[in-house]
């Protein structure tokens, strides 16, 4: 494919504009640099460790992974500081983890005092301390200890358990990601992120290494890079942006659409495509077609989509190849083996999806 006109791939195919994503990655940096905050970009989207390098290259001090598989994909792929925003659990998990630490650094979350003593001793039996992050329930309502005196209680047992480091703590403030953005937006989501900069502030004053103070997804990355305390950002799927992140008032451009082919057109506005719900995900807002702004949103079968123009039309005709944005990255871009880095409407790589299916 290397150097062919993306009019002539077969379909379906997900594109990744290289130069919107370099645009968008060099937006970001901006916004972590004027404030001084380190970022380590979230990959359960990306799945690809060639862009993890690139955005390392860009500034990026490591990566951030959901699952232990991912993990280890970008340890395998020399990526050295990596933190799992999960925890790990489980007999076989904790020894690939701890594994894992001899050949990168390798962070993981804690919330339960079994697990932090299933990993300490794992750690211990094979000679490594492992890093942990204490994750610090900032009103999300999932994971995590309770801001104050709960979370300063549970970082002084995790510090006191030997083979692990307590590097500091974590945070996840997604309950205030889909918020439109503006003053109310940045009013949440500081009240959400000052529960973990307190913590850490309190367990700093009772003499805990608080190293770590990391959170900050796509949807308030602009956000919580200005609050004093963070000292890392996670934010990854705006390397890309969706039509999900944008309504959530994310302004980065589209890097990432699908080419489809049209297949069928059973009436003057009635557009079918080759691409259903086994390329696109609509579970959180349905994929368009981005060369015709004004027409619908698409409507997934299992192999099929359709939209209908604004306005009666002959084209686009049969067989031609048209773009779509996706609805939303983190589980769209799982779906695919590759994906397709086009510059000028060329092909200059294709990189194996080495990161789809890491699920444990």
């Amino acid at each position: 494919m290397i150097g062919s006109d993306i009019t002539t791939l077969d379909t379906p195919r997900l594109l990744v504009d290289l130069d919107i994503l370099d645009r968008n990655v060099a937006r970001m940096m901006a916004v972590f640099g004027k404030h001084g905050v380190n970022w380590r970009p979230h990959t359960k989207g990306i799945k690809i460790p060639a862009i993890a390098h690139k955005l390392i290259r860009a500034g990026a001090m490591g990566v951030t992974c959901a699952k232990l598989g991912e993990a280890e994909v970008m340890a395998a792929a020399g990526i050295q500081s990596i933190l799992i925003a999960n925890q790990v659990v489980g007999d076989e998990k904790v020894a690939r983890l701890v594994g894992l630490q001899r050949h990168a650094d390798v962070i993981s979350c804690v919330d339960s005092a079994e697990n932090v003593a299933a990993i300490g001793a794992a750690a211990r039996s094979i000679g490594v301390e492992q890093g942990v992050l204490v994750e610090v329930n900032t009103g999300m309502n999932r994971s995590g200890l309770t801001p104050g005196e709960d979370t300063v209680a549970f970082a002084k047992m995790v510090a006191g358990t030997a083979g692990l480091r307590l590097r500091g703590l974590m945070g996840w403030e997604g309950h205030v990601a889909g918020m439109p953005a503006g003053e109310q937006k940045r009013a949440a989501t500081a009240a959400a992120v000052g529960q973990l900069t307190s913590s850490a502030e309190a367990c700093r004053a009772a003499g805990l290494p608080i190293e770590i103070v990391s959170c900050g997804g796509t949807g308030t990355h602009p956000y919580t890079a200005a609050l004093p305390g963070v000292t890392e950002i996670q934010a990854g799927g705006a390397i890309f942006n969706d039509l999900t992140y944008a309504s959530w008032g994310l302004d980065h451009e589209f890097a990432l659409t699908v080419l489809v082919t049209v297949i069928s057109r059973p009436t003057p506005t009635r557009v079918v495509i080759d691409a259903g719900k086994k390329t696109f995900s609509s579970d959180q807002t349905a994929p368009r077609a981005i060369d015709f702004p004004d027409a619908s949103a698409l409507r997934l079968s299992a192999e099929h989509g359709q939209f209908e123009l604004a306005a009666p039309s002959a084209g686009p005709k049969v067989g031609d190849r048209i773009r779509v944005v996706i609805g939303y990255g983190d589980t769209t871009v799982h779906l695919h083996e590759s994906m397709v880095g086009v510059r000028d409407g060329r092909v200059e790589i294709v990189w194996p999806m080495l990161g789809r299916g890491k699920l444990s």
